[in-house]
C-alpha cells in the first residue's frame, strides 16, 4: 500500500505486503523487499536497495546507492550516508549517523554510529 501523499518514482520496485506511509519519498531506481514498513516523512534516495522485513522509521534519511539487508530496523531520524551497506537483522538506533559499511548484525548508535557493546552483570 502506498499512502497518496507519499511520492514515489515510477521505476520503483515495491514488495508484496511492504507499506509507504504519508510524507515519504522513493526515489528512481529504488527496489523495497516485501513486508517492509517505509515511515513517515523519510526518504529513500536513488538507487537504495532494501531487503525483506525492513523498518525504516520516521524521518530516518538513506542517501544514495544504500543497501538494507533484511529484519533490519532503521530508527527514527538516522541518516545512512550514500554507497553503504547495511548488513540483516541489525538496529540503528534513533538519530544515528552511519557513514561505514555496517558487516556485523547487532545496534548500532551515536555519531557516527559505533556497535552498542552488551554487558552482562
Amino acid at each position: 500500500m502506498i499512502h497518496p501523499k507519499a511520492v514515489v518514482a515510477d521505476d520503483v520496485k515495491i514488495g508484496k505486503g511492504s507499506v509507504v506511509m504519508a510524507g515519504a519519498i522513493i526515489n528512481p531506481g529504488a527496489v523495497i523487499g516485501e513486508g517492509c514498513i517505509i515511515n513517515t516523512a523519510c526518504s529513500i534516495d536513488h538507487d537504495c536497495k532494501l531487503g525483506n522485513f525492513v523498518h525504516v522509521a520516521v524521518g530516518a534519511h538513506l542517501a544514495g546507492s544504500v543497501t538494507v539487508g533484511e529484519r533490519t530496523w532503521v530508527g527514527a531520524g538516522a541518516t545512512i550516508s550514500n554507497n553503504i551497506s547495511i548488513c540483516g537483522e541489525c538496529m540503528i538506533g534513533a538519530g544515528a549517523v552511519v557513514v561505514k559499511d555496517i558487516a556485523e548484525n547487532g545496534t548500532y548508535v551515536g555519531v557516527p554510529a559505533k556497535k552498542r557493546l552488551h554487558i552482562v552483570s
